[in-house]
């Protein structure tokens, strides 16, 4: 707290000057800190204590339109005005959203009295935006938001604060984000045909300010969406805990669901020498074990856990020994090689799951109960003048998991159009991998005699290779690293 920080040090400063005065004063046991006004009200006719901006819109750069935000003298739900948004249409060049904050003028405000944020609103259709608080373009450090349902009439929205103890001193007073929409494609209107395609629509909002309700009840908080997830990694592993939120009930038999920044979090870990958490939820695992990754807000415990299991010390591949010059790399740390490499640029419908890990500052790509996975990069590559490719292999999967490596031609014209003038051919790994072991293996280029599953006769051109593909016809899930022709 800025404010907090200097009223301490223009205190102690002045008691260090009476202190030299004299030595008779003593600090008083009365003293108190600053605090910050508790002021409710945001907007009633007029907005309350805001910054003179008043409305603060998000980035014109990502889409926002800054220009459909005013007040109406000509609705209210009480009083004699309301704010009034006008959403652009999706054609918009202004812009095809609107959003942005209400922000405290001063150093922030303390609501920790208020257990949530009320409003009334309407719409001219019944569409959803997002509502919340929290953002002030700053430190965003407690933001809170959900999606509500506007009706055609006024109607009270509530939006509960997870934990009101947090905010002592907080400037983010609202936020609100809302996009137009194609009506056919738009579940909420069953009928469109006296509609244009490109539909804006308008919503007003009224006597927006933070309340004490005292029927605000916290069901649960929740961590990863709510799920228990398990993982079999190693040391060195990272990861930041999200999906997090909270559910309440209102007390007039409506639940309510928002999204909660980490801040209003305490996460804790079951074995702290296995995997570490921070306070922002970053985890870190550290040794071979088991270790549980809970959270809660206060003294609920959120649903949702993350167990860990570690293996320990992750083994990279072994590193390439033959120099840069005698090599055209496709993936590796250790050279230079293609640009725009990528890892599944296209997949089988059952393929789960396509990353790059990281351990001890080597990547390798991690593939998941494949059917068939391309890896693609700019252009292609003439390897015409080499015998050989390597890869190294780590099968994750259950041994006599099945794997044919594919190369793939584009043909002279350098484009993937079939094989009108392209060629392809594979070559069976399955015998080589090893379950939990990298496996160096090196293939002759004129073992790619297989046909392929996209129509490749076998023995393809090497002019101008554009895709490996891996198959598999049992799921296999394995890691790859430097992949390379010699």
């Amino acid at each position: 707290m800025k404010g907090l920080t200097y009223f301490k040090n223009t205190l102690l400063a002045g008691l260090a000057i009476a202190m030299t005065v004299s030595c008779e004063r003593d600090i008083s046991d009365d003293a108190i800190e600053a605090t910050f006004p508790n002021t409710p009200d945001i907007f009633t006719d007029a907005p309350v204590g805001l910054t003179d901006q008043f409305f603060e819109s998000f980035d014109p750069a990502v889409g926002a339109n800054p220009n459909g935000f005013g007040t109406d003298e000509d609705e209210a739900y009480e009083g004699t005005s309301s704010i009034r948004v006008d959403v652009p249409t999706p054609n918009d060049p202004d812009g095809t959203f609107i959003g942005g904050i209400f922000r405290d003028r001063g150093a922030g405000r303390d609501l920790s009295n208020y257990d949530a944020l009320t409003f009334w609103a309407k719409g001219s259709l019944t569409s959803r935006i997002e509502v919340g608080f929290g953002t002030d373009f700053t430190t965003d450090t407690y933001p809170v938001s959900t999606t509500i349902q506007l009706s055609s009439g006024w109607k009270k929205y509530i939006i509960p604060i997870p934990d009101p103890s947090k905010l002592v001193q907080e400037r983010g007073m609202f936020l609100f984000s809302a996009g137009s929409f194609d009506v056919l494609g738009n579940d909420d209107f069953a009928v469109a045909s006296s509609f244009d395609d490109n539909l804006g629509y308008t919503f007003w909002i009224d006597e927006l300010r933070f309340e004490r309700l005292g029927t605000i009840d916290l069901l649960y908080p929740y961590i990863l969406e709510g799920q228990d997830e398990s993982i079999d990694i190693f040391t060195g592993y990272t990861q930041t805990i999200d999906g997090l939120g909270a559910t309440f009930n209102l007390g007039n038999g409506q639940n309510v669901s928002v999204n909660a920044a980490r801040a209003y979090f305490e996460f804790s870990s079951s074995d702290t020498n296995v995997a570490t958490v921070t306070s922002t939820g970053d985890v870190s695992v550290i040794a071979a074990g088991v270790a549980t990754i809970t959270g809660n807000i206060g003294s609920e415990e959120a649903n949702g856990a993350l167990e860990i299991t570690s293996a320990g010390s992750f083994v990279n591949a072994t590193d390439p020994t033959l120099p840069q010059a005698d090599v055209i790399s496709i993936y590796s740390d250790f050279y230079t090689g293609v640009s725009g490499f990528n890892p599944g640029v296209f997949a089988g419908s059952n393929t789960q799951n396509i990353s790059i890990q990281g351990f001890g500052g080597n990547d390798h790509v991690n593939y998941e109960g494949i059917d068939f996975i391309g890896i693609g990069w700019d252009g292609t590559v003439n390897v015409t003048g080499e015998t050989m490719v390597h890869l190294d292999v780590q099968l994750t999967s259950a041994a006599g998991s099945a794997l044919v490596m594919e190369l793939i031609d584009f043909g002279p014209d350098d484009t993937d159009n079939g094989f009108g003038d392209g060629s392809a051919g594979g070559f069976n790994i399955s015998s080589q991998l090893m379950q939990g072991e990298w496996v160096s293996i090196d293939v002759p280029l004129s073992s790619f005699t297989l046909p392929t599953g996209g129509g490749g006769a076998g023995s393809p051109n090497l002019g101008n290779i554009g895709y490996i593909v891996f198959v598999s016809s049992n799921g296999a899930s394995f890691l790859v690293d430097n992949i390379y022709f010699y």
